[in-house]
């Protein structure tokens, strides 16, 4: 069983129960599996729906009233205007569309897809929208500095929240998740899965280890807690490189601050907040 966010955003909880962690979302037009968990019934009909999302393979508990059940073919016909990385996606931190069925806008947050985009509208299980263009980036970027620079800037201040992927909260790896995908490439969801890469058949990509001398805008660079054993080494943060010097993170907020070889330095509290384990390129 298939499922589909008709919402800007939906939590996704560790746990089927309010006060639970969240520990991701989905946003709008996100599809899911519907699966049972272990000890639980399958949740469809009940208040909490055990999910896992498809672009990602995060697994979590979502309100049941907040998912649309889709059939088979809803499904594949979804699937195939959405399996790859290069169709249109918002590309602000906020936009909003508007329904030509009843006129009722819902806002949606960057990086969200607009399948069969055309000329500002786009359409989704027989419902056609209109969108700003300016809001629409029809193709993937090219990660080249300037493009990198003039889109992590309209991000700066975004509030940090656990779990979040939008506009109005966001975490490390909600961040750089949200962010390549306007660059047309598809990032695990926690920066521990980041760190490792994940190919991507269709586009061929791969990733590579980089030093900080060598590294260039747009490198991933991952931390850790400093611990004398390797072996427990725990990736727990993620930031985007705009240089050697500097790097985009949410930290609190998302900011610009100093990196050097031992790491990301405050300037707001006089010395060292994260501890630089490694710098990524993903090709």
């Amino acid at each position: 069983m298939k499922g589909i966010a008709l919402h800007s955003v939906i939590p996704v909880r560790v746990n089927p129960a309010e006060e639970a962690e969240q520990e991701t979302q989905m946003i709008f037009a996100q599809t899911c599996e519907i699966i049972e968990a272990t000890g639980y019934r399958l949740l469809a009909t009940g208040k909490w729906t055990h999910i896992r999302i498809d672009d990602d393979g995060e697994e979590g508990y979502v309100d049941t009233k907040m998912l649309t059940i889709l059939s088979d073919q809803e499904w594949e016909e979804i699937k195939e205007q959405t399996s790859t990385m290069q169709g249109a996606r918002v590309r602000m931190p906020m936009a909003y569309a508007v329904s030509e069925n009843n006129g009722q806008t819902i806002p949606l947050t960057a990086g969200t897809r607009l399948p069969n985009y055309k000329d500002g509208e786009f359409s989704l299980l027989g419902v056609r929208f209109r969108i700003d263009p300016q809001m629409v980036q029809e193709k993937p970027m090219a990660m080249t500095e300037e493009n990198i620079l003039n889109t992590v800037r309209f991000f700066i201040n975004t509030p940090y929240l656990w779990g979040g992927k939008n506009a109005l909260g966001i975490d490390c790896s909600g961040f750089s998740q949200t962010i390549y995908s306007l660059f047309g490439i598809r990032l695990p969801r926690m920066a521990r899965q980041q760190i490792l890469g994940q190919m991507n058949k269709e586009q061929g990509q791969g990733i590579k280890e980089i030093a900080l001398e060598d590294a260039q805008c747009g490198d991933l660079a991952f931390f850790d807690h400093a611990n004398e054993d390797p072996s427990k080494t725990k990736i727990i943060h993620v930031g985007i490189l705009l240089d050697k010097e500097r790097i985009i993170h949410a930290s609190g907020r998302v900011k610009v601050e100093k990196i050097d070889e031992h790491g990301i330095y405050s300037a707001e509290l006089g010395r060292y907040t994260h501890h630089l384990a490694g710098i990524r390129r993903y090709v």
